[in-house]
């Protein structure tokens, strides 16, 4: 084997070996992704009971029911689907009704998602982008202080 075959061979398997470990690192991340849905994908069964993902969506009014402890339960809503949620833990001091919040935790067979942890809109001036995309992708209106753009000024 000349010295320019033996170059090409390595420079083969080099691009090779990076090309599958690519691979691998893309499937793994994969597996380990969270990812954001709204009530209406849930309802629609977009999400399988027991797989894990963000939920997102604005407090229902009237549905926070605070149970023994730091049980609560509370609705997530995009104004066409409800998704009943229970957490147990100590929520953000933003959390109130009517508020965007993201959820993330797992659906159980029942419908009811299961969370673990719950992150509240940071200020007056901010929700997710992602909880603001679905929700206007829904048809809901928001304010002006709720728009994803009026964050980045």
């Amino acid at each position: 084997m000349t010295r320019k075959q033996r170059r090409g061979l390595l420079i083969g398997l080099g691009v090779g070996v990076l090309s599958i470990a690519a691979i691998l690192m893309l499937f793994a991340f994969r597996q380990s992704i969270v990812f954001f849905h709204t009530p209406s994908d849930v309802a629609e069964h977009k999400v399988a009971p027991g797989a894990r993902f963000r939920l997102g969506g604005l407090v229902k009014a009237g549905s926070v029911v605070r149970g023994d402890g730091t049980k609560v339960s509370f609705s997530v809503t995009d104004t066409l689907q409800t998704v009943p949620v229970s957490y147990e833990g100590i929520l953000p001091d933003l959390f109130r009704e009517g508020q965007g919040v993201v959820a993330e935790g797992i659906l159980a067979p029942d419908g009811q998602f299961v969370a673990d942890s719950v992150l509240a809109k940071h200020d007056e001036n901010y929700m997710p982008p992602e909880v603001a995309k679905a929700l206007e992708e829904k048809g809901v209106k928001l304010g002006e202080t709720a728009h994803p753009e009026s964050a980045t000024k």
